[in-house]
Parts: structure tokens; sequence; C-alpha cells
């Protein structure tokens, strides 16, 4: 009978003790892309309602994007679909990795969501029919980077800026790439940006179906994304 409630008792501590493990360590979020990412000002709306759901002391919120640039700046195996130029320049890739090891260097990190808001270069140079096959490469690339299989995945789908593909070519076939990716896990999910390009900007200059979002539209992106995230986050 002793052996019995001995091996109960070790049972029952060996669960709890699991449990108490999977409710530490902090949740880390990683923003990146190009100009409408750049112009995000996280503290504005994501990271209150980040900070509101999980604690200021168990996150971890890092931003690094820069606007103008294909995602063959971030993939290292970017190719595109016919010839050999242009050519992958992961250049922005990795000073994104130095970012998220300094940042995760003696942490311990509950989960990791990876944000990205993107795509707009691809369109206008005509690469729409590789972006699919590469930004799913480049969560597989971050994830194997920092030993993840449970990557939590948001994309900021393109706006309605050229739904009929007259200024950038393969507008919609990038936005349909990213539903796509979106679409294909669990852990992966979308935001809509068409109603965001209207109004007025941060130059207080009036804008309509814009490249770029209103000063309202950035504060509503970056709330969508916290409210995606957490969703996720608390899914699992």
């Amino acid at each position: 009978m002793k052996n019995y409630y001995f091996l109960l008792t070790t049972i029952l501590v060996t669960i709890l003790t699991s449990c108490i493990s999977n409710n530490t360590g902090k949740h880390l979020f990683i923003l990146s892309g190009q100009s409408n990412m750049q112009a995000l000002e996280p503290e504005e709306s994501f990271t209150p309602e980040i900070e509101a759901e999980f604690g200021k002391e168990n996150i971890i919120i890092f931003k690094d994007a820069l606007g103008g640039k294909p995602i063959r700046r971030w993939y290292k195996n970017w190719k595109p679909k016919e010839g050999s130029s242009p050519k992958a320049n992961p250049d922005l890739y990795e000073k994104l990795i130095n970012k998220v090891n300094v940042a995760i260097k003696d942490e311990e990190i509950k989960t990791v969501t990876f944000i990205w808001m993107q795509g707009e270069r691809d369109a206008k140079e005509k690469q729409g029919d590789v972006y699919e096959k590469s930004l799913l490469g480049l969560y597989n690339q971050l994830s194997t980077d920092i030993n993840r299989n449970d990557m939590n995945f948001i994309i900021g789908r393109l706006s309605d800026f050229d739904m009929n593909n007259e200024k950038y070519e393969h507008w919609t076939m990038v936005r349909e790439a990213q539903l796509k990716v979106a679409n294909s896990n669990p852990r992966f999910s979308w935001i809509n940006t068409d109603d965001l390009n209207d109004g007025v900007n941060r130059n207080g200059e009036n804008i309509n179906n814009d490249l770029h979002m209103s000063a309202e539209g950035y504060k509503t992106l970056g709330s969508r994304f916290a409210k995606k995230a957490i969703q996720i986050i608390n899914n699992y």
C-alpha cells in the first residue's frame, strides 16, 4: 500500500510540475515587413492590448521593418519563377534574427508570434507567382533558426490599393498568396486592411485607397494584430 501511495504521489507531482512549467515563460512577438509595418507604432495600440492580456512582465515585443523592400531581402532561398535574377539578398533577415537572439537570450519563451506586413514591393516587381512559396519559406526559416515548431504566424493582407492591378500588376496575386498561406495551418491567420487606407494620414493629408494607411488606420492595424495574436495564443 505504501508503494501505491508513493507511486500516486510521484505521478501527481509530475503532472503538477508539468502544468506549472507550461505556464511559465514570456510571450515573444516579432513584427517585421516593409513600409506599412515600419510606420506602425506598437506603443499606440498593439503593446497596450498585449500588456493588458498577458502582463507587461510576461511579454517581449520588438519590431524590425524597412519600407520598399521585397521578401527576398528576408528569405534566403528566394528564387524567381524563371531565370536567375534578381537574387536573394537576406540582409534584413540577418538583422532580424540577430535582434531575436538578443531578445530571447537567457529568457524562457512560452510562445512566439511572428507578425508580417509586407508584399507591396513584390506586387510591384511582378513576383507574385513565387510569393506563396517565399512566405512559407520565410516562416519555416525563422521557426527553424529559433528552434520553435509551434510559432504562430499572422499576416497583414495587402489592402485594396490596386484591385485592378493597374499600378502594381501582381497586387491581387500577392493578396491571394497571403490568404492561401494564412489558411494552411491552424497557427496561421490574417487580418484585413482594406478599410485602413482612407482618411487623414500622419502628414495631415486626405487619402483614399492609398498604398499606405491613415493615422487612425495604423492604430487599428496594431489593435487587429494584437487581438488576433491573443486569440491564437489563447486557443493553444
